[in-house]
């Protein structure tokens, strides 16, 4: 019979102690007055001191969203989910209309109790996907509790989302699409055997403009900067620096030229283009390189494919190989239509394909079952991190190649392709890097690097 009472006790306690520093209670502890449903039809109740979402089997994903936006703010709850249940939370949730449905976008922090251990790492809903995945911070994948209650704090301010699960440090985005936006709880959309799962939310609380005071302190997650051309000072701090600065030639020329190709390519709001030319490789303006050269270094790019689209980022780059017809000689990183392109379908077993080691080695997700996914039309994001021997390509968030550039197997590959008539070929010591000329529309910005 004193079960109620305590239960109220607890809820004018947490009220009490919101109050006194500052955060505003986002549950009320009896209805759901000051939140909305958007998207699916899985039910939320008030139950006890939580918000309760049911998952219901043919609904799309439903959100229960405050009435009220956010811009700057620090939120905190404590959640629980029925496992394999995915959930998430919104952090300035946008909304549009699809049909007949209210469809929420934008950032999303991760609920995710699968082995990828993805809880708090940001996911941007119905828009790109993962924007910062764990393989970004490896060790908060161990973070989540399984079948308890897990603490979670969102601190948006300014273009910078951070997150912390029980609270370490997970993610650290730099991104500025949606200024301000909505609070919301997801219920996913499931199949026949999750229908009937629960998630839980409580101690729901948010914090307005905060001050630095208000902000978690000590070691953050590394920081992921999608903001178009620019250096965040920790960025800088860090070591790296803008390869090509958004809006002129300086630091590039061409391959085969000592200057910056004439035509062919277009720097234009903010993106580095290579223009069409019927699919010619380096026929038209041709590839272009930096005037530097790097060794020890992870590279990083966005790059905007067309339908039917070749290109490549290359490095270890040595220009003055082949002064004939076709590219410079280089390690690729490469830029394909699966699709359309029939490219996709030559070399051996997929080595030609968006990601890979160009006719060497096959893109594949490593560490986690999916598929290699690049977005035609849209940005893309390119990794390349080279340390000694050691090399890694990562696609939109994720390692789809690594291998041993000294490697025994590295020779044998090399060997049986293309490259097995450039002495050396890979293992040159430095060399520049290369923006492919293959006479397709693609677009190129966010080039940095940083060297080790």
């Amino acid at each position: 019979m004193q079960k109620p009472f305590f239960t109220f006790l607890m809820l004018f306690t947490a009220l009490s102690l919101a109050a006194q520093d500052g955060f505003e209670p986002l549950f009320n502890g009896k209805n759901l007055d000051g939140w909305e449903s958007y998207g699916g039809e899985a039910p939320f109740v008030a139950e006890g001191d939580a918000i309760l979402g049911t998952a219901v089997m043919n609904t799309p994903n439903t959100f229960l969203c405050t009435e009220k936006k956010y811009a700057d703010f620090v939120l905190e709850m404590e959640f629980k989910n029925e496992a394999p249940l995915n959930s998430g939370v919104m952090a300035r949730g946008q909304w549009r209309r699809d049909k007949d449905i209210r469809r929420i976008f934008g950032y999303q922090v991760e609920i995710d109790p699968s082995e990828r251990a993805y809880t708090a790492g940001i996911y941007d809903e119905q828009r790109r996907g993962w924007v910062y995945p764990l393989h970004y911070n490896p060790s908060a994948r161990s973070g989540f509790l399984h079948g308890a209650w897990n603490k979670l704090r969102v601190e948006f301010v300014g273009n910078n989302l951070k997150t912390f699960l029980n609270d370490k440090p997970v993610a650290n985005l730099v991104d500025d699409l949606d200024a301000e936006g909505m609070i919301c709880l997801q219920v996913h959309s499931v199949k026949e055997e999750l229908a009937g799962k629960q998630m839980r939310w409580r101690n729901i609380r948010v914090k307005e403009n905060p001050g630095p005071a208000d902000l978690m302190k000590g070691a953050a997650a590394p920081q992921y900067n999608l903001m178009p051309n620019s250096l965040t000072a920790e960025e800088v701090r860090r070591g790296w620096r803008l390869l090509w600065d958004g809006k002129t030639t300086a630091g590039w020329r061409g391959a085969k030229l000592d200057n910056f190709p004439s035509n062919g390519w277009e720097l234009k709001d903010g993106e580095l283009r290579v223009l069409s030319s019927g699919g010619g490789e380096s026929t038209n303006g041709g590839d272009i390189i930096t005037t530097d050269h790097f060794s020890d270094f992870e590279l990083q790019f966005e790059f905007k494919p067309t339908k039917g689209a070749n290109s490549g980022v290359k490095y270890f780059v040595d220009p003055s190989l082949n002064k004939g017809a076709g590219s410079a000689i280089g390690l690729e990183f490469q830029i394909l239509d699966n699709a359309v392109h029939p490219d996709a379908k030559k070399g051996v077993a997929g080595n030609r394909t968006a990601g890979s080691l160009y006719d060497l080695i096959t893109a594949k997700v490593l560490d986690t079952p999916r598929r290699v996914e690049m977005r035609i039309g849209n940005w893309n994001r390119g990794r390349i991190v080279v340390k000694g021997g050691h090399v890694e390509h990562w696609l939109n968030g994720y390692k789809v190649v690594e291998y041993d550039r000294f490697s025994q197997m590295f020779g044998a590959l090399v060997a049986y392709s293309k490259y097995k008539d450039w002495e050396n070929f890979g293992r040159w010591p430095a060399g520049p890097i290369l923006l492919q000329d293959h006479g397709d529309a693609v677009a190129f910005r966010s080039v940095k690097i940083r060297e080790f």
